[in-house]
């Protein structure tokens, strides 16, 4: 990693260009540009996790710290390839006037002709597409369940200003529970009544599973609380008996349908490069959960605000 102090986007930019003349790669199969935006508390963990996602996606991954406003503008950056990392890096702080416009920093770094995608690991602005860095991106990745202010309602304000482009890891999470549940009704004929999702009390995953089973199949579920880890339990009643997951260890799950044997099946809680890495295979629109969300601020799928 090379050190820019007080540096520019230019400079930046030229030190990509050296660094892969150095590496004897001076064209690199990268993908898109990702930013992400973190406070200087959180930057090591989200290049980690970033680092671990491009091995999967090479790209230009460029972090972004926005440090105090007050001062002169100032722009200092670690710029390199290698190390691990599938493409090439810039972690940036900023200072001062800039750190008001991001944009102005990011904007000539951005790959030409490729997808762009902002990640905020953390605490995310609320309205992401409105914000300076995510009106550049195609794709706008928030985490609820990661948020240090208002995590209680930080789902509901993501949801709130959703718009195309949009996602967050909390809807990321409940990939297997969905895929699990969806086979379990591919293989059982009998009609769905009802639902109980057992959770954490502040589980954003558990209020979206909630608002998609209420939505896909109008029935009222039932919000139950536990402790946890994470996601414990979703259990569907039908006719001939509940179809239920179970986890309450956070690894492995006891998965039971009507007039079948209790199977163990691995459930493990998701890292977040392999929630970053699944969310940047797909750049195109999550149509789903876009429905979900209408769904969970109408309050269709009766999540049941009496939790137990």
């Amino acid at each position: 990693m090379i050190e820019l102090t007080d540096t520019t986007s230019s400079a930046i930019a030229a030190e990509f260009v050296r660094a892969r003349s150095r590496a004897g790669s001076p064209a690199m199969g990268m993908v898109m540009t990702l930013v992400f935006v973190v406070d200087e508390e959180s930057s090591e963990q989200a290049m980690a996790t970033a680092r671990e996602a491009s091995q999967e996606h090479p790209a230009r991954v460029l972090g972004v710290i926005l440090g105090s406003t007050r001062g002169k503008g100032t722009v200092n950056a670690q710029v390199g390839i290698g190390d691990g990392w599938a493409g090439e890096t810039a972690l940036i702080r900023l200072s001062g006037e800039v750190a008001h416009h991001p944009e102005s920093v990011v904007l000539p770094l951005l790959l030409p002709d490729s997808p762009v995608v902002v990640w905020w690991p953390v605490d995310a602005p609320a309205d992401p597409a409105n914000d300076p860095l995510g009106r550049l991106a195609q794709r706008r990745i928030t985490d609820a369940a990661a948020a240090t202010k208002a995590r209680a309602t930080a789902l509901h304000a993501q949801c709130e200003a959703y718009t195309r482009g949009n996602t967050d890891l909390a809807w990321t999470r409940l990939t297997p529970w969905r895929a699990l549940l969806a086979a379990a009704l591919d293989q059982s004929h009998a009609k769905v009544t009802g639902a109980v999702v057992t959770a954490e009390k502040v589980n954003p995953s558990a209020d979206l599973l909630g608002a998609w089973l209420g939505w896909r199949l109008r029935v009222d579920v039932e919000r139950r609380t536990s402790d946890g880890p994470g996601l414990t339990e979703v259990e569907l009643e039908t006719k001939d008996g509940p179809i239920r997951i179970a986890r309450t260890d956070g690894r492995l799950a006891t998965f039971s349908t009507p007039g079948h044997p209790d199977r163990p099946i691995a459930l493990k809680r998701r890292s977040p490069h392999d929630l970053l890495a699944e969310e940047l295979r797909r750049l195109d629109e999550d149509d789903v959960y876009a429905g979900v969300v209408k769904a969970l601020l109408k309050g269709s799928s009766g999540t049941g605000r009496a939790s137990r």
